[in-house]
């Protein structure tokens, strides 16, 4: 099937936060507000450093991957407000839980961008979800990837999707 448009900046950008503020809205109960896109060649020289990344990829008529980074506190907070528990809660119960939780919020953004893909003609499937856990962490460019990304708000937090498409 032929695309009937081609993926913009534009379109990346509008499909990536329509995403992130419906999954924010509906889990999180919080608006995702897109603050800025961030210039590729200061993310690779400067990275944001996270301790935690959720990535799903996508592949079919368009090709790449999309990293959810964040902190620990926006995980914390991500995960009791999903399931309804407190912080210590969350911790009692281990990484687990926060590894399925973020997952799960991961996979339903990267999901939403898909599906904007997938609705001017480039369809395609999402893999499982993978998350990183660590000190430090930052995302590098991909070989042959065209590089977007787009840092958010939500509840006072600062989450960065780092998407990464194939490019031919």
């Amino acid at each position: 099937m032929a695309a009937a448009q081609q993926i913009t900046d534009a379109l990346i950008q509008e499909s990536i936060a329509n995403a992130m503020q419906n999954v924010c809205r509906t889990l999180l109960r919080h608006d995702a507000n897109l603050v800025d896109r961030v210039a590729t060649s200061t993310y690779e020289t400067d990275p944001i450093k996270f301790q935690l990344i959720g990535n799903v990829g996508f592949g079919g008529e368009a090709n790449g991957v999309t990293y959810l980074c964040m902190s620990d506190d926006f995980a914390l907070f991500a995960v009791s407000t999903i399931l309804g528990m407190s912080r210590s809660e969350v911790e009692f119960h281990g990484p687990d839980v926060l590894k399925d939780a973020i997952g799960e919020f991961t996979n339903m953004t990267v999901g939403g961008f898909k599906n904007a893909l997938c609705d001017i003609g480039f369809p395609c499937k999402l893999t499982l979800p993978t998350i990183v856990r660590g000190n430090n962490l930052s995302v590098s460019s991909l070989k042959g990837t065209a590089r977007h990304v787009f840092r958010f708000s939500c509840a006072t937090h600062v989450v960065v999707a780092d998407i990464q498409l194939k490019t031919e």
